[in-house]
């Protein structure tokens, strides 16, 4: 039986593949159109999937989409009733696209799908709609390797639910409670993600990664007047503070006014204050996560938890969780925000609408989230020949060892093979590569390769049984969603004088014998690399361990700024002439940049991609 998931029109569209239970294909839209967070229906994603399973759309026994329009219009009418008249002018721009296209979204959809499958309406598959926050729990619990499991979801919001536990038990998953709209989690760190400069749905990242270069000295500021939080992790927003409710900003005045200044404007200069309340919101958002998590242990007596929604991907709060939370493991959904939607209304049809069984076997069902399209010998030398690029074949024998030559060597590589990641994480299948002892590689990485702020840190790959060798972490964690101390042992200590520094200059003062993915607060997101899932990428850091003992990669995703990763051979060479890189690996095939025939100046990253 398969069963097609649909997430779309808010932001990160996807769609996902299940038959008779297993995960046979998943992707973003944005990687198919090159738009960045795509909204739109997602057409080629789901063509893919359609693809990768070997079926057209009328074999698909039934398609689901993991929202539920009807309830989120009410929610959102509701609102603006409870605020009325404020957010009038916010109320007219929202209502005509409710009008014309959401409201009637079933129409909407069978028309696309029609479309698609180039057929009649009659002859589709059933369509059926889950509740965001099902959809999310779903895609955390279902693929998870625990066979019971507290479930936590936690995003901006869903129709109603902001933030939302369940308990999940073989094939079935049953709510215990929600937080509302307007209070929510996720809405609270956007806002800081919009005071801060950065865009809301894509700029939480840097926010994350800005924080240790600040002090949490706005912490209490938060907790005295955004925020009630209660001992127990539940809250309440103090909406005097925020327009996101009926405006079209996240904050007002008298936000500006407690934090002391407008919202800084974007890609002007980074201060201390965009610093300190990076670390504040952080603190804050860390602390409530751990109060949630440990009031959910208490109420269901769980050993295991499970987190999908987009404050899943907090990665520094995951770990905290990990470390000084009451669980024995917890397990995150890779594509834990609205794209992961799609997998986890098809996995909530498949177990929950048709009561089918679900067996645990300690092992996730996730494919390693390498659930993308791959690329046969002769689809890329046709690429490769079309443009006249230079390459070699090499059978991995002698590929490795060669590239763990070059990596030793200080050089950059673009490396794309197997099948793409689902999720926002580069996991070894679209990446792009170096040395992490080198002081230099962070960076040339982040100006010269990504074209991105300095501050960026970057995860380090790490062969799986080498991870408590570098890192302060005893288990998998193979989707980069845990962060965790590197080893005490491995750490250079700090002076006086370069304790006394502040803001970026952190940056300058190397953290360790790694120190291209040592963060300047001594952590690293850290990929454990398996075997059984990616014999490539592990046999790639095999070959640079045994030619410099070290088991660690810098693993950034395969993109510019602005950019949705690699999808295809000619993504990934154009990524490749666009930058400073100095080699691509595209499965078999090597290529060098100086080998390569000249490449047009005005074919320029930045006229294609609007900067997130």
């Amino acid at each position: 039986m398969n069963i097609l998931g649909i997430s779309a029109y808010y932001h990160d569209s996807a769609a996902a593949l299940v038959r008779d239970g297993d995960i046979v294909a998943a992707a973003q839209e944005e990687r198919f159109t090159r738009k960045k967070h795509d909204a739109s229906f997602p057409g080629h994603a789901i063509a893919y999937c359609l693809k990768e399973a070997g079926i057209t759309l009328t074999d698909v026994d039934y398609a689901v989409f993991y929202d539920k329009p009807l309830i989120k219009f009410e929610r959102l009418l509701e609102t603006y009733l409870a605020y009325a008249p404020g957010g009038f002018h916010s109320f007219l721009s929202a209502m005509p696209v409710w009008l014309k296209e959401k409201l009637y979204l079933k129409s909407v959809l069978k028309k696309e799908l029609a479309v698609l499958g180039n057929c009649k309406k009659a002859d589709l598959p059933p369509l059926l709609f889950t509740e965001h926050h099902q959809a999310h729990a779903a895609s955390a619990f279902f693929p998870s390797p625990f066979d019971k499991a507290a479930v936590m979801c936690l995003d901006g919001v869903g129709e109603w639910a902001t933030s939302s536990v369940w308990l999940g038990e073989g094939n079935e998953l049953r709510p215990l409670w929600e937080i509302d709209f307007p209070h929510s989690l996720g809405l609270l760190y956007s806002a800081f993600t919009y005071y801060t400069g950065f865009k809301v749905n894509s700029g939480e990242y840097k926010l994350m990664g800005l924080a240790p270069y600040g002090e949490p000295k706005y912490a209490d500021v938060i907790l005295d007047n955004l925020i009630d939080l209660k001992e127990d992790g539940t809250f309440r927003l103090n909406m005097d503070y925020f327009d996101y409710a009926t405006g079209l900003t996240m904050t007002n005045g008298r936000f500006d006014d407690l934090f002391g200044g407008p919202p800084r404007k974007p890609e002007s200069r980074i201060t201390q204050r965009e610093m300190d309340l990076a670390a504040s919101i952080q603190r804050v958002t860390e602390e409530i996560v751990l109060r949630l998590g440990r009031t959910v242990h208490e109420e269901t007596g769980m050993e295991y938890l499970c987190l999908a929604g987009g404050v899943a991907l907090n990665c520094v709060a995951n770990g905290r969780l990990l470390r000084e939370g009451p669980f024995k493991d917890i397990w995150i959904q890779p594509a834990a925000g609205d794209a992961g939607g799609a997998l986890g209304a098809a996995l909530c049809v498949w177990h929950e609408y048709l009561d089918k069984p679900r067996q645990a076997h300690g092992r996730d069902k996730m494919k390693g989230s390498y659930l993308g399209p791959r690329f046969s010998d002769a689809e890329i030398t046709a690429y490769l020949d079309s443009v006249g690029a230079v390459y070699r074949r090499l059978e991995d024998e002698e590929l490795m060892p060669r590239l763990a030559e070059l990596l030793d060597q200080g050089y950059v590589i673009g490396w794309m093979q197997g099948r793409m990641e689902f999720g926002p994480r580069a996991l070894g299948g679209r990446s792009i590569l170096g040395d992490p002892r080198n002081s230099e590689m962070q960076s040339v990485m982040n100006l010269k390769i990504k074209y991105r702020e300095s501050f960026r840190p970057f995860a380090p790959s790490v062969l799986a049984e080498k991870v408590g060798d570098y890192f302060e972490l005893d288990r998998k964690s193979p989707y980069m969603l845990l962060v965790a101390p590197v080893k005490k042992e491995l750490r250079i200590p700090m002076s006086k004088e370069q304790q006394q520094l502040f803001g970026i200059d952190k940056l300058k003062v190397p953290r360790s014998k790694l120190p291209a993915i040592t963060h300047v607060d001594y952590s690293a997101r850290v990929q454990t690399v398996h075997e059984e899932t990616n014999p490539r990428y592990y046999r790639l850091l095999k070959a640079f361990e045994a030619r410099t003992g070290c088991p660690v990669l810098v693993n950034t995703s395969f993109n510019v700024r602005g950019e949705p990763i690699v999808c295809t051979p000619e993504d990934a060479y154009r990524c490749f002439m666009r930058t400073e890189m100095d080699y691509l690996v595209i499965e078999q095939y090597l290529l060098a940049k100086t080998d390569q025939p000249a490449w047009d100046k005005n074919d320029d990253w930045q006229d294609e991609f609007e900067l997130d």
